[in-house]
């Protein structure tokens, strides 16, 4: 369940106090370990007193900067705070701020820490070269934590600056980006603790130091320091980068596997949050392209669709051996008159749905739907091997599925095949991909007939001469007759395995007599 933006701030703003108290409390520690160290191997004989007291003074310090940095934040920060409270969207400058504010955050711990750096320094006036170390050993100590604590902050603020960011993603680079990461971390990995090696030797080669043993041990510190507080920088940054290159690397992934409804989160206002906007944008522009071209399939086909998006349209066509498939409805006009218009669609849509069914699965597409009538196509525009073959089967299946399954209904079935034009015809503005030629004005013209046949199915005998033998032997020559609108005679072929078949409402078991709206005188 998605926190709300009151949960969230009250969420962050304990870890906040709770991560500022810790860094402020191990830095003030290791500070004054190192210092301690550098005090006995400077002096052997570094009163345990002088320890203690400098104990109580860090104490005292800690109890008074603690709460004076809680509050500062708390005021600073009040503005952050009162728009996660509101829980809405962000405005322009809300954005700014929230993506600014681990680097507004370093205000509170730099300063605290200079002034820690200033008071214990002049504490140690009587002595200059003490004063001068723990001077800057406490700068460096502030600078460690306060960077740190940037890392940190600018990780806790992640789910504030996702939400902030969520409903106008970053146009422009906000607050530090990659590099400025990296050389915060080569800072504590490297910077500060040769800084302080670099003080060391320095006062080594003054002849400060008494103790080699004890000059060691304040390197070991130093060094261990420099250790954790790198490796702890290094991950921080690095996680900062690689963490949302991460979701984004995922994203592309399902991307890659066709899932486009995807989109990572955009949690950071640098470069990175750029990336991340930068995917969603991809991904949303591929969704709108994959809708785009899902609608354009189901109105032209999903091959020519394909065909279209990798080669371009433009009009005319090429001569191609095709096999056409014509089917219309009997009596649709009676049905349309008795039934309600929502049944009439009903009965279509479902009527369509076997149609489209049975020819893709042949491998041929519907060209186009004609009211209560289609045009389905096989060798174009790709070609295909048999296509005459398989529009005699899908005609013979496609009448036996309309007759089981949508029995109230009655449909004639026209198959030819021979050679014809597939291509683009319109317009240039509009324009359309179809088959013209003596296939589909055959087929049309078998349609009309079939409609008084019994087996609703009739074809061709070039369909049949062009199918491979196997479909072949499942239809049976019949007669030859002119067409209406046709002057070469066309000899008829119907499915051999009729039986069962509806008979018209009043026919014989026999073909039905042609009438002369069939034949050409």
């Amino acid at each position: 369940m998605t926190e709300s933006g009151p949960q969230l701030a009250a969420r962050l703003r304990r870890r906040w106090a709770v991560l500022e108290a810790l860094a402020t409390v191990v830095g003030a520690v290791v500070v004054f370990t190192f210092l301690h160290a550098f005090h006995s191997a400077e002096d052997p004989n570094h009163p345990a007193h002088a320890a203690a007291t400098g104990s109580l003074q860090l104490l005292a310090y800690l109890a008074v900067a603690l709460p004076i940095g809680w509050v500062w934040r708390e005021r600073r920060s009040r503005a952050m705070w009162h728009w996660l409270a509101e829980d809405r969207p962000a405005e322009p400058g809300e954005r700014d701020l929230v993506c600014c504010e681990p680097l507004h955050e370093l205000v509170v711990p730099a300063t605290l820490w200079g002034g820690a750096a200033i008071l214990f320094g002049a504490l140690e006036l009587p002595h200059v070269s003490h004063a001068l170390v723990t001077l800057v050993t406490i700068a460096l100590g502030g600078l460690t934590t306060s960077a740190l604590v940037y890392l940190l902050v600018e990780r806790l603020l992640r789910p504030v600056t996702a939400r902030a960011l969520a409903h106008a993603p970053p146009e422009r680079p906000v607050g530090p980006g990659v590099p400025a990461r990296l050389i915060t971390a080569w800072g504590l990995a490297s910077g500060v603790p040769l800084l302080g090696l670099g003080l060391l030797a320095i006062e080594a080669l003054g002849g400060g130091f008494e103790d080699g043993g004890s000059l060691a041990v304040a390197v070991l510190i130093l060094t261990g320091i420099g250790l954790a507080a790198g490796a702890i920088a290094t991950v921080l940054s690095a996680r900062s980068v690689a963490d949302p290159i991460g979701a984004v690397r995922r994203a592309l992934a399902r991307v890659h596997e066709g899932d486009f409804d995807v989109q990572v989160a955009v949690d950071d206002g640098s470069e990175v949050g750029l990336l991340q906007a930068g995917f969603n944008e991809m991904a949303a522009g591929l969704r709108e392209r994959e809708r785009l071209r899902d609608l354009f399939g189901r109105h032209v086909g999903e091959e020519v669709a394909r065909r279209a998006l990798r080669g371009g349209v433009a009009l005319g066509g090429e001569a191609r051996e095709v096999a056409a498939l014509f089917v219309d409805l009997v009596g649709s006009t009676a049905v349309a008159s008795r039934r309600p218009p929502e049944e009439v669609v009903s009965f279509l849509n479902r009527f369509f749905a076997i149609v489209v069914d049975v020819v893709e699965a042949h491998g041929g597409w519907v060209n186009k739907f004609e009211g209560d009538a289609a045009l389905c196509v096989f060798g174009a525009p790709t070609e295909q091997p048999d296509a005459a073959g398989r529009a005699l089967a899908a005609g013979r299946v496609m009448a036996e599925r309309l007759r089981r399954d949508l029995p109230e209904l009655d449909a004639g079935i026209g198959i030819s095949a021979g050679r014809a034009v597939a291509g683009n015809v319109g317009a240039e503005r509009r324009l359309e991909y179809t088959v013209v030629g003596d296939p589909v004005n055959e087929a049309a013209r078998l349609c009309e007939l079939a409609k008084r046949q019994p087996a609703r199915v009739l074809a061709s005998g070039e369909a049949l001469a062009r199918a491979s033998s196997d479909e072949a032997e499942r239809w049976c020559p019949g007669e030859e007759i002119v067409l209406r609108g046709r002057q070469a005679p066309t000899r008829l072929a119907r499915p051999t395995a009729d039986r069962g078949n509806r008979e018209p409402p009043s026919s014989s078991s026999g073909p039905v007599p042609l009438s002369r709206d069939h034949v050409r005188s």
